[in-house]
C-alpha cells in the first residue's frame, strides 16, 4: 500500500531480544514493510537487541535508518555506526525530543522501561497537544496484554479519559498497525 503522509516512523523497542522469537520476527516484518513503503525508521540508534535487528533488516534492503543515541550509550559501545544517519546527543531528553521532531508517528514494540518511558512521553505529548502524531502498541505474542488491560482499568477508574485511551492504536499485526498510524 503506497503511503503519502507517513515519511518517518519512530519506533521504540528493546535493546534486548526477549525470550520469544516472535518479537524479533515481528520487528523484521515491520522493517520489510517500512522499506516497501519507503518509510524511514527513526529509532534509538543501537545495534543490539530488537533495535539492531530492525535496523539491520532495513539496511540490508536499502532502507533508510536514522538513529538518535545519547553519548553515554555510545561510550558503552552499543551505537550502530552503519546506519544511514546517527545523531549523537547529550541526554535521553534530547534523544526523545529529536525523535519526536523526526518522526510522523510512533510505535512501541516489546521492550523494557526505556521503551515504556519513551512511548508514554510521546503519547502524553500528543494528548496535551504538543504534537498530533499517532501512537501505537505492536502487541506481539500478547506482550502488551496486561498493559492494555491496565490502560482500560485507568479509563474505567476515570484517571484516563476515553479520548486519551483511544489515541493509542493497538494491534498484533505490524502491517495493520502501520496502516492505522499512517491514517
Amino acid at each position: 500500500m503506497p503511503n503519502n503522509t507517513l515519511k518517518a516512523l519512530g519506533v521504540f523497542m528493546g535493546s534486548r531480544s526477549g525470550i520469544k522469537p516472535e518479537y524479533t520476527a515481528c520487528a523484521k516484518i515491520l522493517a520489510d514493510e517500512l522499506v516497501q513503503r519507503d518509510i524511514t525508521l527513526v529509532y534509538g540508534g543501537a545495534r543490539v537487541g530488537i533495535m539492531g535487528e530492525i535496523a539491520g533488516t532495513m539496511l540490508a534492503q536499502g532502507g533508510h535508518v536514522i538513529g538518535v543515541i545519547p553519548q553515554t550509550l555510545v561510550d558503552k559501545e552499543v551505537a550502530h555506526h552503519g546506519i544511514t544517519k546517527l545523531h549523537i546527543v547529550d541526554s535521553m531528553h534530547e534523544r526523545k525530543a529529536m525523535m519526536a521532531d523526526l518522526a510522523d508517528a510512533f510505535i512501541a514494540l516489546p521492550g523494557g522501561i526505556g521503551t515504556m518511558e519513551e512511548f508514554f512521553e510521546v503519547w502524553t505529548w500528543s494528548h496535551i497537544g504538543i504534537h498530533q502524531k499517532p501512537c501505537g502498541l505492536l502487541n506481539v505474542a500478547g506482550y502488551y496484554d496486561k498493559l492494555i488491560d491496565f490502560l482500560d482499568h485507568m479509563t474505567e477508574q476515570d484517571f484516563l479519559r476515553n479520548h486519551a485511551r483511544e489515541m493509542v492504536h493497538v494491534h498484533h499485526d505490524p502491517l495493520v498497525l502501520l496502516d492505522r498510524v499512517a491514517q
